[in-house]
């Protein structure tokens, strides 16, 4: 949202006190958990926060076959993930000696996910991203899900794979994550969703708690996720693109965004390369998952992206057309034409998606 002197809130918060305090006491537990011994109370020494995606994928790798730690690869079966994200894992659990665990929790976290896309949005934009909340809605409920899995088996660290984006936003104290839930959902919903055990985090002792360690805050300055593509590709750990990879909510979210705030999902990301740009034509930006060609004309791909979603939201115009034009925008955002033509197509079955999940558009 532009100011009259045409700044985005973005630029007008003051949030570089508590992102500085984040970012030290994530920097702390990264370098904690690089020198700790095994675990001397239990067989693994981190819960691995796997995702089936190039971050997670490459760290786990790391970690296993270069690290030598004993890990669980922890993957929440999100009822969103994509098919290409499975196959990712499948790949994984045939070349990588961890420890896999599936956990599922379908009929809550739709029922969380409902809450949020069906609740009004805010007058005006809060702290960071409001069209994010969706995603960081999902991404908290399984969060817990791992720190309650890590807490019943007395493993001390959890691994979550934020690029170094994401890493800033990120909260980083177990307990925290659970109190920020609880706002976000209130009491009786929370202990809905989790059946009331998430409370004994809030009361635990703090030795008792386990840490989240963020590894990619030691690739800050050299994070290249076309590199870590290309070096997964090569050891055949991987076998799509990152937008491919992505969750099958992404039309739904691009979809909250356009009809709450009058943008696309990417918004920090594209402004950020504009500002970049604008900065420093020679400017390498390699700090972020997905990366715009430098030559895309962002405004007119969002204002073409936001005409055929509420089209397809609306149910009107025609099928044949709407994938022509998804694919061409997509393409023109530097999908290849097959994980464009795949990402069309999840936009083509938003209505059967959001009715799945009882949201309204």
């Amino acid at each position: 949202m532009l100011d009259r002197e045409q700044v985005c809130n973005l630029c007008r918060l003051d949030t570089a006190a508590s992102l500085l305090s984040n970012f030290n006491y994530t920097n702390e537990i990264y370098q904690e958990f690089k020198d700790s011994k095994p675990n001397p109370n239990g067989s693994h020494d981190c819960l691995f926060m796997y995702s089936g995606g190039k971050d997670s994928t490459y760290m786990l790798d790391k970690f296993v076959n270069e690290y030598g730690k004993r890990v669980v690869a922890y993957t929440f079966d999100v009822p969103f993930e994509s098919t290409h994200a499975a196959e990712n894992i499948k790949l994984a659990r045939e070349k990588i000696p961890a420890t896999f665990v599936l956990d599922a929790d379908d009929d809550n976290i739709k029922m969380m996910m409902r809450d949020v896309f069906n609740r009004p949005a805010p007058k005006k934009p809060g702290k960071y991203l409001d069209e994010k909340l969706p995603c960081v809605s999902c991404r908290s409920f399984f969060v817990i899900r791992a720190i309650l899995h890590a807490f019943r088996n007395n493993i001390p660290y959890i691994i979550l794979c934020a690029d170094p984006q994401q890493i800033l936003t990120m909260e980083s104290n177990v307990r925290k994550v659970v109190k920020d839930f609880y706002r976000s959902f209130g009491a009786s919903m929370t202990d809905e969703l989790f059946r009331g055990e998430v409370e004994q985090i809030l009361f635990a002792q703090d030795d008792e708690l386990p840490k989240i360690v963020f590894p990619f805050v030691e690739m800050r300055y050299d994070y290249d996720p076309d590199r870590i593509v290309d070096e997964l590709k090569a050891k055949g750990l991987y076998d799509s693109s990152p937008m491919e990879t992505h969750c099958t909510l992404f039309p739904l979210l691009n979809y909250y965004s356009f009809k709450n705030w009058g943008c696309m999902f990417y918004k920090l990301n594209a402004s950020t390369q504009l500002r970049s740009v604008k900065r420093n034509k020679n400017y390498d930006r390699s700090t972020f998952s997905i990366k715009f060609p430098r030559g895309a004309d962002i405004l007119s791909i969002e204002e073409r992206l936001q005409k055929v979603v509420f089209e397809i939201a609306a149910e009107r115009g025609d099928r044949d057309q709407h994938e022509m034009e998804l694919i061409d925008l997509f393409t023109q955002l530097g999908t290849t034409p097959d994980g464009a033509r795949f990402v069309a197509r999840s936009f083509l079955d938003m209505q059967e998606t959001a009715a799945d999940l009882g949201i309204k558009l």
